[in-house]
């Protein structure tokens, strides 16, 4: 099998894995663990895994010069995008969060545009355009609360966020790819990242009664260190080595589809008429957005 064809299946198993956590984690909080306490576990989980690894790989210097990089996408891969998202998933519900997801491409395109300079024709803007709506229907017209979603229209804000923050990381982090190796990426973004979250997630990790937890809920939680947090991103910076951002982001819209599924099969959320039309703006704006012009014969 090809490095590429190594790359595209590590990013559909990233995709496949947050597909199912985005019912999995939804169903602890906010009962055995808050978002924020939820995230503590997953830095400091994966800060460990990733230390361990790095044990039976060769060691990396890192070059003083991209420091500053690898704060930067701590904190905005590991830090904003992780206490978005969770802080989201405990207001919002997983098939709002798995279709929000989805504007990723289009925030990248945007800020390819902003800080790269890069040209849009009409039809990208138009994809943007209809893009950023569906994301604005979902938040405004949508269903406002149900069950175990007490503020759905904040929860899928803070989803936009969660997505514009990963979009950043797909662009920092790209160049470092080349550089070095997963596991010292990771080692070192997550390390940072338990320091960057400690201020807003102690206080909630520390509110836990971990004696009093359920395997079922154990196993949960293990499942999201292991599999959300360790493999995924390790998958994604591994297939980041052959592929384009913008092509790691199309694995993306895969998510609401593996979501949706996951969470009717469970009963844990179920579909609506504005969700379904959030979902067509927004795949119509991506797919826009994403479509590259043939090239005219002279």
């Amino acid at each position: 099998m090809s490095k590429r064809h190594l790359a595209l299946l590590a990013a559909f198993g990233a995709s496949f894995i947050y597909g199912v956590n985005h019912t999995l984690a939804k169903g602890l909080m906010p009962t055995y663990i808050k978002p924020f306490g939820f995230i503590m576990l997953r830095v400091l989980g994966a800060a460990l895994l990733f230390w361990i690894t790095s044990f039976f790989f060769k060691k990396e210097k890192i070059d003083r010069k991209d420091w500053k990089r690898i704060i930067l996408c701590a904190l905005f891969g590991m830090t904003i995008n992780m206490l978005a998202f969770f802080k989201g998933l405990a207001l919002s519900t997983p098939i709002n969060s798995s279709v929000v997801i989805t504007i990723t491409p289009v925030i990248l395109l945007l800020l390819s545009i902003f800080f790269l300079k890069e040209k849009v024709g009409w039809m990208k803007s138009l994809g943007i355009g209809i893009g950023l709506i569906g994301a604005l229907v979902l938040i405004l017209f949508g269903v406002k609360t149900q069950e175990n979603a007490p503020n759905i229209p904040l929860g899928n804000t803070f989803f936009l966020v969660n997505a514009t923050a990963y979009a950043v990381y797909l662009i920092l982090v790209k160049p470092l790819t080349s550089k070095y190796s997963s596991i010292t990426l990771m080692k070192w973004f997550f390390l940072i990242a338990v320091f960057t979250n400690l201020p807003v997630a102690l206080p909630e990790f520390l509110e836990v009664e971990w004696a009093e937890l359920p395997m079922r809920v154990i196993w949960i939680m293990i499942f999201v260190v292991v599999g959300t947090t360790y493999l995924t991103y390790l998958f994604n910076v591994f297939a980041l080595r052959e592929l384009q951002p913008s092509t790691i982001g199309a694995f993306i819209y895969l998510q609401p589809l593996l979501a949706a599924g996951f969470a009717m099969l469970v009963g844990a959320d179920k579909l609506t008429t504005i969700r379904i039309i959030a979902a067509i703006l927004i795949f119509t704006g991506v797919y826009l957005s994403t479509k590259k012009r043939k090239a005219t014969v002279e």
